[in-house]
């Protein structure tokens, strides 16, 4: 399953949120430096679906707040 998602790096409270357009807000506390708010949104997606950490995949948007995911189900 392909999943968008808008990233919101130094936030707060982590927390997911589901807009109209079946985009997910993304709000992870980790910078978006090194790759470090990617982990953290990789880890809050396998979380939220219940998945493993390793079938969350980033597809798309590596250095963009607009990023694609593949959701395996395993």
């Amino acid at each position: 399953m392909r999943v968008y998602v808008i990233a919101h790096p130094n936030a707060k409270n982590e927390r997911i949120e589901k807009d109209l357009l079946d985009t997910f807000h993304v709000y992870v506390s980790e910078p978006p430096i090194d790759g470090r708010a990617n982990n953290a949104i990789i880890n809050t997606l396998a979380k939220y679906f219940e998945v493993k950490r390793p079938d969350v995949i980033l597809v798309s948007g590596e250095k963009s707040r607009n990023k694609i995911f593949e959701i395996l189900n395993s």
